[in-house]
């Protein structure tokens, strides 16, 4: 398997990144519990994945291969001071924002305490998947937190993602039932 290209997603990858996230994440529970109807689904979960595509550019910490067939969108320590929802709420309708809003409360709640790197959306199209390039974008967050001396930490609904991530290295912390079963995952930076 060749080494896939790592790049930091500029702009010009935002619709290649929604493109490939929507795709991904079709079937994920928490998606689907956000945006549950099958011809809103496209639309609302773009917006979704655009609001955090653009929160995130400025930062930097979006990293990608393929311009965006594989993505993860990572959230440095104290980047949750800035949880404004306005452009979502201008292209959501009031009952999806709604549980937007909910999902984000109790997973906000969920979260530890400490500084920690958010691991907040990985996924790769569907038309790409297998080829490691998730894992491969996903390390690039995990060594920026091991060179803080942070832990990383991510949340899934997906019962099988909790499988991978704990072959990654990956340890579940807690969970939490309502609105969507959901576990909270840690990584401790590992020392060179």
């Amino acid at each position: 398997m060749t080494t896939p290209q790592i790049a930091v997603a500029t702009s010009e990858d935002r619709a290649r990144v929604i493109t490939s996230l929507v795709a991904a994440f079709g079937k994920d529970p928490v998606l689907r519990f956000l945006f549950p109807d099958d011809p809103t689904y496209p639309p609302y979960a773009g917006a979704f994945f655009g609001h955090l595509f653009d929160k995130r550019l400025p930062r930097g910490t979006i990293w990608t291969v393929g311009h965006g067939a594989s993505v993860a969108i990572w959230e440095p320590p104290g980047a949750d001071g800035d949880r404004s929802d306005d452009d979502l709420a201008a292209r959501l309708p009031a009952e999806a924002l709604r549980r937007v809003r909910v999902y984000d409360r109790a997973v906000h709640a969920a979260l530890p305490a400490e500084p920690f790197w958010y691991l907040g959306v990985l996924g790769t199209h569907p038309d790409h998947a297998g080829r490691g390039w998730g894992h491969a974008v996903m390390r690039v967050g995990l060594e920026r937190a091991a060179a803080d001396g942070l832990p990383a930490v991510l949340e899934t609904s997906n019962s099988y993602n909790v499988e991978m991530y704990r072959r990654a290295g990956w340890e579940v912390l807690h969970g939490f039932v309502e609105p969507v079963p959901t576990w909270v995952l840690r990584q401790v930076p590992r020392r060179p």
